[in-house]
This record gives structure tokens, sequence and C-alpha cells, in this order.
């Protein structure tokens, strides 16, 4: 593959735009501040010794989140006969409650949402906070854009069993938008 064409621009300029999002990926996916810190560090490097890779004309954010993707799981092959943190210690330190009412509303999602697969996780956060679309996520995930549709359906479906909600129940009326974009709910759904 060639390089990146000049009348498009370098796409390693447009980097840093991605970070933020990269980040909240990797913490969704490794469930640890610090570990989705040094994750999106080995993307960009990846990135960007590989940046001839690219192809001009393609979405540059959903290669990001590929490589992303892939070194996370990746690095989890390789990691399986580590030992992680059984009581959670040290992520339980990691994580600061939200200051609003929907606290408990809140904490419940997230015990819920941590319950989910790898698999669940990760299309919900691709389709539902990141707002990629089923094409995108497909793309991403390296499957059939069936296969995304089927998993947000049965992520949310089970993230709904998880909250102990009935099908079509009003669900945390004092979420944040990404909440409800997981869940596959409008804000004007919640209220």
């Amino acid at each position: 593959m060639s390089a990146p064409a000049d009348s498009s621009g370098d796409p390693r300029d447009e980097l840093v735009e991605h970070i933020p999002a990269l980040r909240a990926f990797a913490i969704s996916l490794t469930r640890n501040v610090s570990a989705a810190d040094d994750l999106v560090q080995d993307t960009i490097v990846k990135a960007w010794s590989n940046i001839e890779k690219f192809q001009h004309g393609t979405n540059f954010r959903a290669w990001l989140f590929t490589i992303l993707r892939n070194t996370f799981f990746s690095d989890r092959r390789k990691r399986k006969r580590e030992v992680p943190d059984p009581e959670g210690i040290h992520a339980g330190s990691l994580c600061e409650a939200p200051a609003h009412d929907g606290r408990l509303a809140f904490a419940e999602f997230r015990v819920a949402f941590d319950k989910l697969s790898d698999e669940h996780r990760e299309v919900l956060v691709l389709v539902g906070a990141m707002g990629f679309s089923y094409e995108e996520a497909a793309e991403t995930m390296h499957v059939a854009v069936g296969t995304v549709k089927s998993r947000a359906n049965r992520a949310r479906a089970r993230l709904a069993e998880l909250m102990g909600m009935a099908p079509g129940e009003s669900v945390l009326a004092d979420a944040d938008g990404i909440t409800m974009a997981v869940l596959g709910k409008s804000r004007t759904h919640a209220a």
C-alpha cells in the first residue's frame, strides 16, 4: 500500500481528535483507566508507525478503533494466564460515582453492563455510545452487519434483563445521553 496522498492531507493530523473516543472505548473494554490509557497509547503508536496502511477515502476513526480492538484482544490472549484483580480492589479505587440523583440507577447500570460479555459490551459501546452505524461497527469488529444488529439486540435485551426491566419499561429517567444510547433508547422515550 502506498503512503497517504498529499491532496487528502496526512491523517496523523487528525489523530488527536479521536483520542477521547478511543479512550472511552478502551475504558469500556478494559474496565480499568490505567490499562485503557496504555491501550490507547499502543493504538496511537501502531497507527502512527503503520500510517501507510491506511487507505484515504475510508473511515480513519473506524481504522483506529479496529487497531484498538485488535490490540485489546491480542493482549488479552497473551495474558490469559495472568492473575487478574479478583476482588476488584484496584479497579474499584479508579472509579467515582456520579454526583447526581441518578447515582443508584447508574450504579445498577454499571453493575449490569459489567456482567455483559466482551462482545456485547463492545457492540453497545460502538453502536450506542460512540454512534457508529451498524456498517461501521461491522467493519471495526470484522463481522457481518447482521451480526452487529443481532448482537446489539441481544446485548440490549440482556442488559434490560440484568437490570430487572420489563419489555418497554421506561429506563433511567435521569440517565445521560450516552447511557441511553447504549440501552438503545432516545432521551424522549426515557422520561
